[in-house]
């Protein structure tokens, strides 16, 4: 270096380094928890709120049972001879008389043959002569807090809503495993949490044996 040159400053790009497979797991753990509990948020708060008024079950806030009756007769064909086609029968009972749900029994009785409809907060039973065609539909409705209660049990309820609970399951012990990976995570309250949680089984399994 020649005098009166000013020195040079040679810059080293440090390479970062990658991080380990604690951290990684970490970060991952950590958003997938955050992202299934943004998307269950309405799922708790629905199964929380479904679970009070199940346990309670004089809880109406006001919803009486709605108790219809309808008669008529039952298109000829759905009869032939004293034999019932119970798929007519159901058929014209929902296009023209309202009624819903699946049905959970049908069967004829001597002349009187019957058919009876369940679903979320609703039954129905309709009873008709098998000669005459005469029918009665006698249907009641328990209001939304029946409708909910019914929804929470999974009762009477349609292939998708029981896919949905199957999902809400697995998304929920999902958030509840990685909560728990979380808290392991942490050192400083790993012993606590483990207490804890030893505390929350112990308590959990002799409220069961109290039951």
């Amino acid at each position: 270096m020649s005098p009166g040159t000013a020195p040079q400053t040679v810059s080293v790009r440090s390479e970062g380094r990658r991080p380990s497979a604690r951290a990684t797991s970490h970060k991952w753990t950590r958003q997938l928890h955050s992202w299934l509990s943004m998307v269950s948020l309405l799922v708790v708060l629905f199964f929380a709120v479904t679970g009070l008024t199940l346990n309670h079950q004089d809880w109406t806030f006001g919803q009486e049972p709605v108790t219809t009756t309808t008669t008529g007769t039952l298109p000829a064909a759905s009869i032939t001879a004293g034999a019932v086609d119970f798929l007519a029968v159901s058929e014209y009972l929902r296009s023209a008389q309202g009624a819903s749900g699946e049905i959970t029994d049908h069967g004829v009785d001597g002349t009187v043959g019957r058919l009876t409809y369940q679903g979320p907060g609703y039954t129905a039973t309709a009873t008709f002569d098998t000669i005459t065609g005469s029918f009665t539909l006698a249907s009641t409705r328990y209001g939304l807090v029946a409708v909910a209660n019914d929804l929470h049990k999974g009762r009477h309820t349609s292939l998708a809503w029981s896919w949905l609970i199957d999902v809400s399951a697995v998304g929920l012990a999902l958030v509840a495993i990685t909560g728990l990976v979380l808290q392991l995570f942490i050192v400083r309250t790993r012993r606590l949490g483990l207490i804890l949680i030893g505390v929350g089984v112990v308590a959990g399994v002799a409220l069961v044996m109290l039951s």
